[in-house]
């Protein structure tokens, strides 16, 4: 059986960007790292459990690029570039397929956004993977969810709920239905360069990992405002809309989690320049709405708040 110390040699010390910035890496009790001068340390940690965050049997590769990118996505929103990461991995036993799958997904999209493993740590127990993900910014140019203001427009990038109706199709057993759906759930990409490029031009920022309807009101409650939303303007993902129709698509959209697309604000005299910018994005973007000063997200043409199904809560009591 691979003992904890073969399991990081096999498969972990290669599994990241190579890094000149890393001065003490895997191998070591802890990582020594020297961040650019003049630059703010950005830090993000995501946990995935099996059966809470991904259904059993889900191929290691897609796990691996899962545990990532949720991290990446959350960089993303801040305006950050990503360095490095740490991984800490819960195994019932090692299967040394599993954990070649799983470090070939990693792997790949640590190399792609430069991001060097730097340590962690590897025990057995139920399957649970977290990670830890640092990187940096310039001081004062990071995006929060607090600076909306009253006009700024609201969009998001890319289209949404496919993830929801990816999840739907694996859990019924019908993953063969629509391709892009699954890989919609099981491989999210990241808006790392898209963050970036909004840095000095967006006023408020947020991924979407719970939902819109979560998450969203998360940016506007941050920025003691409102917003109003128009449903017909929402960028529903084309093969969610085919297979269940515009309701339950956009219902998906709203409620169902897991695009790993970003929200942000962008004040009106900024909006050419956000078009500008977003020809080169590899994503389309799209005005959905835009921020009030009376608190609560209503949809265009109504004074009530909206009625919206919310997204992923862990905690949330059954009929709360």
């Amino acid at each position: 059986m691979l003992s904890e110390d073969r399991i990081i040699h096999n498969y972990f010390r290669t599994a990241g960007a190579e890094r000149s910035d890393v001065c003490v890496g895997i191998g070591d009790d802890a990582a020594v790292l020297e961040p650019p001068p003049g630059r703010n340390l950005v830090a993000a940690v995501d946990t995935l459990n099996e059966g809470v965050h991904f259904p059993a049997a889900t191929q290691p590769a897609a796990i691996g690029h899962r545990a990532l990118a949720v991290n990446l996505s959350d960089l993303a929103a801040m305006g950050a570039e990503p360095a490095w990461a740490t991984l800490s991995l819960c195994l019932p036993a090692p299967d040394e397929a599993w954990l070649e799958g799983f470090a070939d997904g990693f792997r790949a999209l640590a190399r792609q956004h430069g991001v060097a493993l730097v340590g962690g740590d590897t025990t057995r127990g139920p399957l649970s993977v977290s990670v830890q993900l640092l990187g940096w910014l310039r001081p004062g140019e990071a995006l929060t969810r607090a600076g909306a203001k009253p006009g700024d427009g609201v969009y998001v990038t890319g289209h949404l709920g496919g993830a929801a109706a990816g999840l739907r199709l694996l859990l019924e057993g019908r993953a063969s239905t629509s391709e892009p759906l699954t890989r919609a759930f099981l491989w999210p990409e990241p808006r790392v360069a898209i963050g970036q490029d909004l840095c000095g031009l967006a006023s408020a920022a947020i991924d979407l990992s719970d939902g819109l309807g979560t998450d969203l009101p998360r940016l506007l409650a941050a920025s003691g405002a409102g917003a109003s939303l128009d449903p017909e303007q929402l960028p529903l993902a084309p093969a969610a809309l085919a297979l269940l129709g515009a309701s339950a698509a956009r219902e998906g959209a709203l409620a169902g989690g897991d695009d790993y697309e970003l929200c942000f604000t962008v004040p009106a005299e900024a909006e050419d320049e956000l078009a500008a910018r977003a020809v080169n994005w590899s994503t389309p973007v799209t005005r959905i709405g835009c921020v009030e000063a009376s608190p609560g997200l209503r949809f265009s043409g109504e004074a009530e708040p909206a009625k919206l199904p919310e997204g992923w809560r862990h905690f949330e009591e059954k009929g709360s």
